[in-house]
Order: C-alpha cells, then sequence, then structure tokens
C-alpha cells in the first residue's frame, strides 16, 4: 500500500539517525578532561549586597587564580544572609557566610552541624572560633548583631587562608 510506513521503514529511518548523532559525538571535539564546575564573578552582587546589608559585609581580596567562585547569593528576607561559595586550589568547598541571625539554628544550619570546641584560630589579629562537623568545619567571628562564617570541606590551613582575606565593608 502506498503512503504507509512501516515497522521496518521506522527502524531503518532510526539507524540512520543513529549514524548522523554518533558522526557528531566522534567528529566534534569535545574535552572529556575539562573542569564542570561553572565559575561565577561575585563583584557586582558584592556591591549590591554592601549597600542593603545592615553589616559590614566580607569578600575576600587577593586570592589566588585557583580559587573558583561558585555560588553567591543575598537574602534581605532571610535576616541579611550573604552567602559566596568558592572551591579552594585542592577542589574543597568553602563558603563564607554572614547573617544578621546569630542564632544556634543559623550557625547550625550554615555549617552543617558544627559545633563549638572552645578555641580560636588567629587570622590577621582576630581570634575565630574554631567548630568541628562531621561534614563542615568552620570559623566563626560574632560581631555587633551579626556572625560571620567560613566553613566546609576545606581544610583548616584553607579555612584560614579565606577567612584572612576577606575585607569587611559597608555599602
Amino acid at each position: 500500500m502506498k503512503g504507509k510506513q512501516t515497522v521496518l521503514d521506522m527502524v531503518r529511518s532510526l539507524a540512520v539517525l543513529g549514524v548522523i548523532v554518533g558522526g557528531i559525538y566522534i567528529f566534534i571535539p569535545h574535552d572529556e578532561k575539562a573542569d564542570p564546575t561553572r565559575v561565577v564573578d561575585y563583584r557586582v552582587e558584592t556591591i549590591t549586597a554592601r549597600r542593603a546589608a545592615p553589616y559590614p559585609l566580607a569578600a575576600p581580596v587577593g586570592l589566588a587564580k585557583e580559587w573558583r567562585a561558585t555560588s553567591v547569593t543575598y537574602e534581605r528576607k532571610n535576616s541579611n544572609a550573604w552567602h559566596l561559595g568558592f572551591l579552594d586550589p585542592e577542589n574543597q568547598y568553602v563558603a563564607v557566610e554572614q547573617s544578621s541571625d546569630p542564632s544556634e539554628k543559623y550557625l547550625a544550619s550554615v555549617t552543617q552541624q558544627a559545633r563549638a570546641t572552645g578555641r580560636t584560630q588567629q587570622v590577621g589579629g582576630t581570634a575565630w572560633e574554631v567548630w568541628d562537623g562531621p561534614k563542615y568545619d568552620a570559623l566563626v567571628l560574632k560581631g555587633d548583631g551579626h556572625v560571620t562564617v567560613v566553613t566546609g570541606t576545606g581544610s583548616a590551613e584553607q579555612l584560614g587562608a579565606m577567612a584572612g582575606a576577606l575585607e569587611f565593608k559597608k555599602g
């Protein structure tokens, strides 16, 4: 019957499409070793958040190029929460978290249930509280009406490097 397609015709069409797609995959260059990390530019968000935040907002200055920013948010409605996430040179996660909510609930949330150790770590002449946790460790700096946390899976040295690079500025 003319005009009717058969299952065999459909199979032939799919085979032709498969050959075309396979050829495209083989002959179009792609780098399987490329880093899939999406890097973000946080400069504009930092300027905007510094105008809105009721506390001196922290952002790093002078980090080596191997530090890659991967996320940035400022949520005024969520206790003025500032978040800046990075992958450090060892591909470990390090985040800067700030909020006008210095409660234990907030700290438990951003540190993934880390707890204060009672120890401090000197970073640039400032004593940061050392927190240890099952997933993240953290350095915590409590201010007047706000808190700054450097947290993540990075080593104590990398957390300290991030804390030392932070510049606190208001609007």
